[in-house]
């Protein structure tokens, strides 16, 4: 591995999960082992210095992609948000995306963790360091006997929303130019959410959160505040990224942000378009550095999720990026933190070491 894949790079989310769940399941889990057509595989993270991150599972919706992208092209867009989806819909997806995470684990690509001493030891052992995480809690039931099984399995971090309703709460429609604050909060189902997950050790997930809810969370949780997705909404006016307000709140609670890598939500117009310059990124670290300190930031590239900067469709390209902190002027100790350490410092403070 050469200096440019170095230091290892722990991610804050991706969607790889879903990709092979679309393309036949656990049959199709060996392309991850040989490579396959998408942003992260076994070849494509050795290549790249890619350690390992948040493996999210999510129940998608019937969406138009083709429309959505276009959509989200133009210079104002306002997408309507799909419908909630039952608990007894959600359920047998979620099983079976987590299915193909574990056969991931019994095929040598992967080790899913639990703690923070499993991520220290698997990162860089050869393995992809993976959190099992769920993107919008459908799967939970209002009695959360599902979160209690599925914190026995390894689940370790949530999301009570994607975006759309769910029982938990309600999320951000895809909206620019607009703020976060669309929308009531948290429901009285989310707030036992929060509780339970804080009591087991599990990590609550603010991204796609309205901001209603994310000052729920603040409210009713005693762990830090984390983004794992989100980016600077002084850089980029979208529903989807963070204010500076909420950032200070972040920052006091010692939680921290990963920078997202989906085009739309770095832009200064908001569009979804892949010609983004690496130094667009570059200014949403630094302003999440100004307003978190340089021990709360990290990466949550939404790779196999998102359309990203052109220099980055695979996480192969992530030396590109590397060089480009480096030529910035971020240093050895800086680098370190912000490729993986970070994460891992707010993880202990979440779970307990």
């Amino acid at each position: 591995m050469g200096a440019t894949a170095s230091p290892l790079i722990f991610d804050g989310h991706n969607d790889v999960l879903l990709k092979l769940f679309r393309a036949g399941g656990k049959s199709a889990a060996e392309s991850f082992m040989t490579g396959r057509d998408g942003a992260i595989d076994l070849p494509a993270a050795t290549a790249g210095g890619f350690g390992g991150g948040f493996f999210a599972v999510y129940v998608p919706s019937p969406v138009d992609l083709e429309f959505k992208f276009e959509e989200m092209t133009k210079p104002a867009y306002d997408l309507p948000l799909p419908d909630l989806i039952a608990w007894e819909d959600a359920f047998p997806i979620v099983m079976s995306q987590a299915a193909i995470l574990f056969d991931l684990e019994r095929r040598g690509a992967l080790k899913v963790c639990t703690t923070a001493a499993e991520l220290r030891s698997t990162l860089g052992s050869g393995k992809l360091a993976a959190i099992f995480h769920i993107e919008g809690a459908e799967g939970i039931d209002a009695d959360l006997n599902a979160l209690e099984v599925l914190y026995q399995a390894g689940l370790r971090s949530i999301g009570p929303v994607w975006s759309r309703s769910t029982i938990f709460g309600h999320g951000v429609p895809f909206r620019y130019p607009s703020d976060p604050d669309i929308g009531t909060g948290l429901t009285d189902h989310g707030v036992r959410l929060v509780k339970r997950c804080d009591e087991l050790g599990i990590m609550v997930d603010l991204s796609h959160l309205n901001e209603a809810g994310f000052w729920d969370v603040a409210r009713h949780s005693s762990k830090p505040l984390v983004a794992t997705h989100s980016n600077v909404h002084a850089i980029c006016p979208h529903s989807r990224n963070l204010t500076d307000k909420q950032l200070a709140a972040i920052r006091e609670s010692d939680g921290m942000v990963g920078l997202n890598f989906a085009v739309a939500f770095l832009r200064d117009d908001g569009r979804m378009l892949a010609e983004v310059p690496l130094e667009q990124m570059l200014r949403h670290l630094d302003h999440l550095i100004e307003h978190l300190g340089e021990d709360r930031v990290g990466f949550g590239s939404d790779y196999d999720g998102a359309i990203v900067p052109q220099e980055l469709t695979s996480c192969a390209g992530l030396p590109k990026l590397r060089h480009a902190m480096t030529k910035h002027g971020y240093n050895d100790a800086l680098m370190t933190k912000l490729c993986h350490e970070n994460w891992l410092r707010v993880l202990e403070k979440t779970w307990g070491t």
